[in-house]
């Protein structure tokens, strides 16, 4: 399949019709990004890459972090996980704090920024050094020693994060945080403000295409069956409280971040990654949901 042709076509056709949305103003640094930037690239498990427009071009990854840190929790600590934060959609904003009164503090799946904190806390019982760690686990999986935390996008972000404040107190209330609330948030700051470029992006989440392992090696993220798990939960919640119309229009697992990257995953075949700052109501770009749903149907594959 000529994925360069069909990316290019795409792309200029969506590129040509409107740009709605806003991007993420609520957090300072985002509010300086170019709306109009608009990248993307799809590598395949052979590693050939595809791109076009401003793939080359860093932007913070945000959310999409979330699943690598979900990934290095299910690795190293395994099904007990699950005793600590759900995998049902949310049905709720990302950052609501609705549910954890009625679930106990077990925040309904790890997608979600309370879930995402937990993960952050069970990463930091798994190791004191966790934050180092996962730098080191997603420069492994993307393949790029070079990677770095962003600290003024985790400063940004941690000057205007009373809802994430809040959040981490309230599970903790419940004894689902066993870490100093400073200490966990410092660590969930830090993993969000991760910059990569669509390129990068790309190939940092191409494991999940292949079964668990790194392409063109032998080395083992997860297992098959793990993988099959984490590809399902970036299927029913990787989009907030729009997963069931992504997946009704895309058909592919993938997650997205209020920095305007989405990354999608066809499993057996390629990874995608989209950027375009601008964001629909329910926070996700308008553009990248716009293009990856043109490219499974023009490519008629998707995961149904």
């Amino acid at each position: 399949m000529d994925y360069q042709a069909i990316l290019e076509q795409i792309y200029q056709t969506v590129k040509a019709g409107e740009n709605q949305g806003r991007v993420a103003t609520y957090i300072p640094e985002l509010a300086r990004v170019n709306p109009d930037r608009f990248g993307v690239c799809l590598t395949t498990i052979g590693q050939q890459s595809y791109a076009v427009g401003d793939s080359q071009e860093r932007f913070s990854i945000q959310s999409i972090a979330k699943v690598l840190a979900l990934c290095m929790a299910y690795k190293n600590i395994g099904n007990t996980l699950w005793k600590r934060v759900g995998v049902e959609p949310s049905g709720t904003a990302f950052n609501s704090l609705v549910q954890l009164e009625s679930d106990a503090g077990i925040p309904r799946n790890p997608l979600i920024n309370a879930g995402a904190i937990v993960i952050c806390d069970a990463l930091l019982s798994y190791s004191p050094n966790a934050k180092r760690l996962f730098l080191d686990f997603v420069r492994m999986v993307a393949g790029n020693p070079q990677l770095e935390y962003s600290q003024h996008i985790a400063e940004s972000e941690k000057s205007v994060g009373y809802r994430n404040t809040a959040l981490v107190n309230f599970i903790k209330s419940f004894g689902n945080i066993h870490h100093p609330t400073e200490e966990v948030l410092d660590f969930y700051f830090a993993l969000c403000s991760i910059e990569m470029s669509c390129e990068e992006l790309s190939r940092c989440f191409l494991f999940l295409a292949n079964q668990g392992k790194l392409p063109g090696t032998e080395t083992e993220i997860l297992n098959p069956s793990q993988t099959k798990r984490i590809n399902a939960i970036m299927q029913t919640c990787g989009f907030y409280d729009e997963a069931g119309e992504f997946a009704y229009k895309v058909g592919l697992p993938g997650k997205s971040g209020v920095g305007g990257g989405i990354v999608a995953v066809r499993p057996g075949r390629y990874c995608v990654a989209v950027w375009s700052p601008r964001l629909n109501p329910k926070g996700n770009s308008y553009r990248g949901v716009a293009l990856l749903e043109a490219l499974t149907t023009t490519t008629q594959d998707s995961i149904f």
